[in-house]
Parts: structure tokens; sequence; C-alpha cells
């Protein structure tokens, strides 16, 4: 007696790698020693040693072997609507507690879109006898990674997922990732968001806040509600007015945002008279209106084209000059600070 593994052997799982065509899993049957034996082969490979079994333990093997198809059977049809084959994404999780919390058995997990990872190499040689062998040999390694993905989820009628990633996007707000679970009509937890959150408010006064990354609830107690917020701010909104091509920015400077060592007097004269000048505040009185003002930003990119060479002096301009060794007083008698108050400007600068 002969029987193949389609009839009592152990099947193999769908989501697993299955049996190759010729593999055969045979089981003989002794009528003379009233026993069973197990061969496994490949074509006409034996894969391993004959396995013996006495007739009243292959009764009970067979009948373990059964029930656990029988279970296996009822597991996937309850797991996978239809199959494993990824033609329907949906699943049924059972269970009354679960359907309780979730408003449903079933999860829905849609996924969409693309991943795509580069590797490369480079080897750059160099013959040049100055250098060490290993120096005129170097190689580099080279990784970049480009994903697109959107997820759409939803377990039962409750908890939604939404995520749209893209590693090519110009801004991290455009990447956008919720989890939502929405209570229903008569519970005390309404709503409880995960990820990107927003607190929209009804009122004109105070007006609500977009772009926010954290946690956010809502809750109801008869006809109170409660929402709270606790999240981050990826954001800001900003207001640009332009009037005859020219554009205007409204900014206010508080004194305590006065950092050391960035605010300076153009001059002397400025810093002898500044208390004066402002004493009757907000109306400023001195004798000086500035302008023009050229503001000079220091080259730290490297660029060496279309760059000018700064030089600053202590007593340029001054009418009391701090060093009187290097520079003379001028002809001209003012407190004002001009070139020609003293030496410096005319001479050397010329």
């Amino acid at each position: 007696m002969k029987a193949q593994n389609d009839t009592v052997g152990l099947p193999y799982p769908q989501m697993l790698f299955s049996a190759p065509e010729n593999f055969d899993e045979s089981v003989d049957y002794s009528a003379e020693n009233r026993s069973f034996t197990f061969q496994k082969s490949i074509g006409s490979l034996n894969l391993q040693r004959p396995t013996f079994m006495s007739e009243s333990a292959y009764k009970q093997w067979l009948f373990n072997q059964q029930i656990k198809n029988y279970w296996r059977q009822k597991v996937q049809a309850n797991l996978f609507s239809e199959g494993l084959d990824g033609s329907n994404p949906k699943r049924q999780i059972g269970g009354e507690s679960f359907s309780r919390i979730f408003g449903g058995n079933t999860v829905d997990i849609r996924p969409q879109g693309a991943a795509e990872l580069t590797f490369s190499g480079n080897i750059d040689k160099t013959k040049n006898p100055n250098l060490t062998q290993n120096q005129q040999s170097n190689g580099s390694f080279n990784f970049n990674q480009s994903i697109q993905m959107n997820v759409i989820g939803k377990i039962g009628t409750k908890l939604a997922l939404r995520t749209n990633y893209d590693t090519e996007s110009q801004f991290d707000f455009e990447n956008q990732m919720k989890l939502e679970y929405t209570g229903d009509e008569d519970e005390i937890l309404k709503k409880i968001e995960l990820g990107n959150v927003s607190l929209p408010l009804n009122g004109s006064l105070i007006a609500g806040t977009q772009s926010l990354f954290g946690i956010k609830m809502q809750l109801q107690f008869g006809k109170a509600t409660f929402t709270t917020v606790f999240s981050e701010q990826k954001s800001e909104t900003s207001t640009i007015r332009v009037d005859g091509g020219a554009q205007t920015t409204n900014f206010e400077i508080y004194a305590d945002d006065y950092e050391a060592n960035k605010h300076y007097f153009l001059a002397q004269y400025f810093y002898d008279n500044y208390d004066l000048a402002l004493s009757n505040m907000p109306i400023i009185n001195s004798n000086v209106i500035i302008t023009n003002l050229e503001v000079w930003v220091t080259n730290r990119s490297g660029v060496t084209q279309n760059v000018r060479n700064v030089l600053a002096f202590q007593d340029l301009g001054e009418q009391n000059v701090y060093n009187e060794d290097n520079v003379y007083s001028g002809s001209l008698n003012t407190p004002y600070p001009d070139n020609r108050n003293n030496s410096l400007g005319p001479e050397i600068l010329v």
C-alpha cells in the first residue's frame, strides 16, 4: 500500500514557499509487519532515511494532521476574505471585544507608491609618485533612496490611518501622517488624532492654528465639549504688502530682543548724543538724518568672484580722534562725522 502526501501529508501553507514539482513524500504499508514506512525524495534521490510507524501510532498521527488542517482552513477563512494572493487587502479579525472597541472586525489597509534604492561605487586612481600606494587609489560608496508612499488604512468604522510620504518633497509639511479614532455619538471620547492635526476656532478674536504635529483629543460631557492639543507647530503665518511695486513689511523689535555685540554706533557723535536725542520719546531730537547706508556681509562661502575687500578704521570722520599719532585734525570744525574732520579719509582712502 502506498499513499501520497496530498492525502495524509502535511499541506504547505500558501504564504510559505511551496515544494518543488519533483518532491515526493510517500507512505508505504506493510501487511506482514502491520507498520507504515515514510519516505521523502526528490526525483530518484532520497532526502533522508525512511521512518517507521506502527498501525495504532499512524492512526493517531493521521487524526492529528486532519485536526490541524481543519483549524488551519478555519483561520485562513477568517483572516483572509479572498485567500492569500493579495487581491483583497481586507482582513477579518474575530472577537466581540475587538468589534466593540473599533466598531467592526474588518481591517482594510491599502498601500500605494514606489521605493527605489540606488547603490554605486567609485574608485579614483592617481598615478602620482609623490603619493603613497594607499593614497593613489581612493574608493567611495554612494547610496541614494527615493520613496513615494501613500497608505490608507481603516480598522472597523472608528480607526483610520492616512499617510503620505515623499523623500523628494520640497517642504517637510508636505509629508502628512494622521491616525484618527472617532467614537460613537453616545461615547465620552469623541475623537483622538495622532500626527498632523489642526486647531480651528469658531471665533474671530483668536485665529486657529494649522500644520500642527502631535496629539489632539476631544471629549464630550453632556453639552460641554473639551478639546486638548499637545503638539509642535511646523508653520507660521506672515503677511506681505506691496505698494507701488515695493514690498513693505511691518515688524516690531522689543527691548529684550537686544543681542550683545551685534548693535553698534556708526560714529562717536551718536554715542555721545544718544540719550539726549531719545529723552522725549516718542519724539526723536536729533540734527542728523541718515539717508544712505551700505551694509557689508562677511564672505563665508569661499566665492572669489565679485568680492570686495573691506577695511575698518576707528577714527574715520571723527573730530576727536583716538590715535593722534596716525592722523591729525582737519580744518572742518564740526562735531558731526565727516571725512574732512581729519586726514584719515582724504589721504589714506583716496
